[in-house]
């Protein structure tokens, strides 16, 4: 029995473990379901990065058949300690002002910019611009071409200020000198694992939770879990429960325990323990598409993670914030596009025109009662009504062909490789576009927070789920809208906010 028991010891997680610890008074189980970083190179290794996909450290969620999109993503989510932090390539950016202003328009009560802007001074993490030995020749000459092509500024720290656009190299949380992880383990619980300070503390590794417990009919009492050696145990919460098992696990669990649509748990023979239909619904990405060019020969071999810079552009005067957004990779992205045919060059590089404010939702759902299958992903990718994700993919490819042909980019550069230069009209790049698109890694939105009248939110502005007690939620399940830049920072500051939900309540 302990007095607060998370769920999922990753992103958010460990920074409310870290948190509510700081009371020597108070007793914190973490439920992870993998095991440890500390020690693991190919782990705090960032540039290691892609190795971990698809790994024994991956879940490997698979979507759903995509009527116009591509139906063979794999859904990366992390099995070890940091979670996704421990996965990802840890680009770090403050949510915009226009992001959380769109939580508080959306019900968030308490979420607008002026009242998240602090938590993101209360970060532990390292985070700092690309360091200057990391900074690749053809990335240098990448930024310098979007910026004569697009006619964007150059930003150099895009933490610095809110931005509509710009290209520069992002900022990321880790340590420049030897290209190690500052993931939310490594700053959050790596000091306090190795220096044995926190006995009120206790890391449940490699233990499985799969069912929440309730007494009294709505308060949450404790998490059933299976250990690694398949032993079932009750791990009991005085205070309150958290889950911050991510987009995915949060809403799986929750369905698991009896919470969600009736209909459908009714139909798998779950009991139904309490009755809310937005569980699983409002299923986000930042779906993003990819242009490869061959190179004239190798690229130089210095880089953080073979993604160090970025470029926003708005399209939409109207926009409250960038519509537009590309990652440049240093190598030959070409994953999908084999699938259609196309081979990988020796050496290549790539640019990923992407959505920050997709308009397609998806949902997630079970397909079995048995709590080991897998839930089912319908992303619905590129089903919004106007078509304007498909129309924005089309709309970057022409302007990553503009930039490919602007000096200094222009002089790496020996062919495009896909979808190739005899690829022109929007019927026939958009159908590419969609065919090989891929995610960036950034579920959200399946549990999402709102106001009182909103039949699908899941849980309210404290991020106490609605119609239960002593249990609440942190993590990207609870956004309501996509943040229009990469959502790591963001879920960071759920954790920060929710620690000091959780404090003030207690």
């Amino acid at each position: 029995m302990y007095d607060y028991v998370i769920v999922g010891g990753g992103t958010a997680g460990s920074v409310i473990a870290s948190r509510l610890t700081e009371d020597p008074g108070v007793t914190v189980a973490v439920i992870e379901g993998g095991p440890s970083d500390i020690g693991r190179d190919d782990v705090l290794t960032l540039r290691r990065w892609l190795g971990l996909l698809g790994g024994d450290l991956d879940y490997g969620y698979t979507t759903t058949e995509q009527p116009r999109g591509n139906s063979h993503i794999l859904h990366s989510r992390a099995k070890v300690l940091g979670g996704c932090s421990s996965h990802n390539t840890l680009i770090s950016f403050k949510p915009l002002p226009g992001d959380w202003d769109e939580w508080a328009a959306a019900g968030a009560t308490g979420w607008d910019h002026k009242a998240m802007d602090p938590y993101f001074g209360k970060l532990r993490n390292n985070i700092v611009a690309v360091g200057e030995l990391d900074r690749n020749a053809i990335a240098r000459d990448f930024v310098e071409a979007a910026q004569a092509a697009t006619g964007v500024p150059r930003v150099d720290g895009f933490n610095k200020a809110p931005f509509k656009d710009g290209v520069g190299f992002f900022d990321l949380a880790y340590h420049p000198e030897n290209n190690k992880r500052s993931s939310a383990s490594v700053a959050y619980l790596h000091p306090h694992m190795e220096a044995g300070d926190r006995p009120n503390l206790t890391l449940l590794l490699e233990t499985w939770a799969h069912k929440l417990e309730f007494v009294d009919g709505t308060r949450a009492s404790g998490v059933r879990v299976r250990t690694k050696d398949g032993e079932e145990k009750l791990i009991t919460a005085r205070r309150e429960v958290v889950v911050c098992a991510g987009a995915v696990d949060t809403p799986r669990l929750l369905l698991h325990s009896g919470i969600g649509p009736k209909a459908d748990l009714e139909k798998l023979g779950i009991p139904v323990v309490h009755d809310l239909p937005g569980v699983g619904e409002n299923l986000l990405d930042h779906p993003e598409s990819v242009i490869v060019w061959e190179t004239d020969g190798p690229i130089p071999d210095n880089s953080a993670m073979d993604s160090d810079a970025g470029l926003f552009i708005q399209r939409d005067p109207e926009a409250a914030g960038p519509d537009l957004m590309f990652h440049f990779y240093q190598i030959p992205f070409t994953d999908n596009p084999e699938r259609l045919g196309y081979e990988k060059p020796e050496h290549g590089v790539s640019m990923t025109p992407n959505i920050p404010k997709p308009k397609s939702r998806g949902r997630l759902y079970l397909t079995s009662a048995d709590p080991e299958a897998k839930p089912a992903l319908d992303f619905r990718y590129f089903t919004d009504e106007d078509d304007y994700d498909g129309r924005t993919l089309v709309d970057g490819i022409r302007i990553a062909r503009e930039i490919a042909k602007t000096q200094p980019l222009a002089g790496w550069l020996k062919r495009e490789v896909c979808p190739g230069p005899d690829v022109t009209s929007d019927e026939e790049l958009s159908e590419y576009a969609r065919k090989v698109a891929h995610t960036v890694y950034h579920p959200a939105g399946t549990c999402r927070i709102g106001s009182a009248d909103d039949e699908l939110a899941v849980v309210d502005p404290e991020l106490r789920i609605r119609g239960l007690r002593s249990i609440r939620i942190a993590d990207a399940s609870v956004f309501p809208t996509m943040p229009a830049v990469n959502p790591m920072i963001g879920v960071l500051m759920v954790g920060e906010k929710c620690a000091e939900l959780i404090g003030g309540d207690a």
